[in-house]
């Protein structure tokens, strides 16, 4: 088919477009790797601009990787994303198999629960009430059970199983299997797509958890990668408060915040696809 003038016009429009925005996007990940392997004078040299390191150094990397805060940390945003996606996916699936089955008795009450709660929350204060009546301050599981279970993620879940065909539980059914049997030998292994789609989003969720940190954890060894890097950037911007504190270099904070990106950076572009199944099977069927 051959394009007319308007559709080439059209065609440029989009992809200059498209252009800008991936330059949005490339040019301030640039500019931080960048910095991050630039000896701060030559920084300072330049402006403090910089998009292609001409000396690189790795002192920046080293100096935050001595500070035994820094493995810590990893430690417990590994702990959290690993432990807390595991208990998000068996929650998650026990919740969304129910609700997928149209035989469920006030079916329809509980699915308007779980849309109310995607649109109001109890508020911050009542929730850190319930936390600290719970015991769950200042321990990891702070940052793991009030997001254990995410209600878009319970939607994308309930869609996938009810794309499922009834045949199979039928069959399951004509052969004595039992509802939790259903839901282990013949659900689940049928719906790997939907698990791996809703885990990503439970472990990038996890990986960059901050605000539960913020709200919670006051103790600074239970502090996740991401409150972390969030302290070190604090300090170059407010010195006053930190007076013993060494004030780092814009490499140093900016390779702290590479640290903090790179493991999800380098995962992304495996899992991209799936992240996009999970969002349009989640958008057309409720």
């Amino acid at each position: 088919m051959v394009k007319g003038f308007e559709d080439k016009i059209f065609n440029a429009i989009v992809a200059a477009c498209l252009l800008l925005v991936g330059l949005s996007a490339v040019l301030p990940l640039m500019y931080v790797f960048s910095v991050s392997l630039t000896p701060m004078s030559e920084v300072l040299k330049n402006g403090g601009y910089i998009l292609i390191p001409r000396n690189v150094t790795f002192v920046a990397y080293e100096q935050l990787l001595k500070d035994p805060a820094i493995p810590r940390a990893f430690l417990v945003t590994i702990f959290i994303t690993v432990v807390g996606t595991i208990i998000n996916l068996a929650l998650t699936t026990l919740l969304a198999y129910p609700l997928s089955r149209r035989t469920l008795p006030a079916r329809r009450v509980f699915l308007l629960l779980v849309v109310f709660t995607m649109l109001f929350s109890g508020g911050v204060i009542p929730t850190f009430l319930i936390i600290q009546a719970t015991g769950l301050l200042n321990t990891l599981w702070a940052m793991i059970v009030p997001n254990a279970i995410w209600s878009f993620n319970v939607l994308i879940m309930k869609s996938f199983f009810e794309r499922l065909p009834e045949e199979l539980f039928e069959s399951a059914r004509i052969d004595g299997a039992k509802d939790f049997r259903i839901l282990m030998q013949v659900a689940l292994p049928s719906s790997l797509p939907a698990m791996l789609t809703v885990g990503l989003f439970y472990m990038v969720g996890h990986w960059n958890e901050f605000y539960q940190a913020i709200m919670y954890i006051t103790d600074r060894e239970l502090h996740p990668i991401q409150l972390l890097v969030r302290n070190v950037l604090m300090q170059s911007q407010n010195p006053i408060a930190n007076p013993d504190v060494a004030i780092p270099t814009e490499s140093v904070q900016m390779a702290s915040v590479i640290l903090a990106c790179l493991p999800i950076i380098l995962v992304y572009p495996f899992i991209q696809k799936y992240f996009m199944q999970g969002a349009i099977v989640g958008s057309i069927k409720g």
